[in-house]
C-alpha cells in the first residue's frame, strides 16, 4: 500500500518549504506551491482514472508511475523551467512528481527491490484488484477522484497552455 494524497502532498511540500525558507528566507511563491501540489498528485491524477474508471491501464500504478515515462516528463519540465528562467518552479514539480513514486514504493526500495510498476511497460505491472480498496460503496470514490482529476488536469493544462503561449509571444517580439 502506498501513501494517501495528503501524505504525498506533505512529503513533497515540506522539503520545498524548508529549502525555500533556508535559501531565500521566505515562504515559497504561490506558483511553487501550486506546482508542488500538482506534481505530488500527478501520477494518481492520470493513472487512477485511466485504470479504475476507464479500464485502459492494468493498474492505477503504471504509466505516470513508471520511470520510463516519469523521467522524460521531469526532464522536459526542468528544461522548460531552465528555458523560461524558472528553475525553482520546474524543480518543485519534478521533485514532487518523483517523490510520489518514492512514496508509493519506498518499502520495496528500502528492501533493495525495484518494484515492477516503476519499470512498466518493460516489466509486467504487479497484479492488483480491479476495484481498489479506497473505491467505496459502488465505486463512488473512483468517480469522485476521476472528476477531481479532470478538474485539476484541465486547470493545469490551461495554466500551462497560457504560459507556453506567453513564452512564444515573448520570443517572437524579442
Amino acid at each position: 500500500m502506498g501513501v494517501f494524497p495528503h501524505g504525498h502532498l506533505l512529503i513533497a511540500l515540506l522539503p520545498v518549504i524548508a529549502y525555500v525558507a533556508v535559501r531565500d528566507r521566505h515562504l515559497p511563491t504561490r506558483g511553487v506551491v501550486f506546482v508542488t501540489a500538482v506534481g505530488s498528485q500527478f501520477p494518481d491524477l492520470v493513472d487512477k482514472p485511466l485504470a479504475h474508471q476507464l479500464g485502459v491501464l492494468p493498474s492505477g500504478r503504471v504509466f505516470m508511475h513508471s520511470l520510463p515515462f516519469a523521467l522524460p516528463i521531469a526532464a522536459g519540465v526542468l528544461a522548460y523551467g531552465h528555458y523560461t528562467e524558472r528553475p525553482r518552479v520546474a524543480g518543485a514539480f519534478a521533485a514532487a512528481y518523483l517523490s510520489h513514486l518514492v512514496g508509493d514504493t519506498y518499502r520495496s526500495l528500502l528492501a533493495g527491490q525495484v518494484p515492477p510498476d516503476l519499470l512498466w511497460p518493460f516489466v509486467a505491472a504487479r497484479p492488483r484488484p480491479t476495484v481498489p480498496f479506497w473505491a467505496g460503496v459502488n465505486g463512488i470514490n473512483v468517480r469522485l477522484w476521476t472528476a477531481f482529476s479532470a478538474v485539476v488536469l484541465v486547470v493545469t493544462l490551461v495554466v500551462v497552455a497560457r504560459d507556453v503561449r506567453h513564452q512564444i509571444r515573448s520570443t517572437v517580439r524579442a
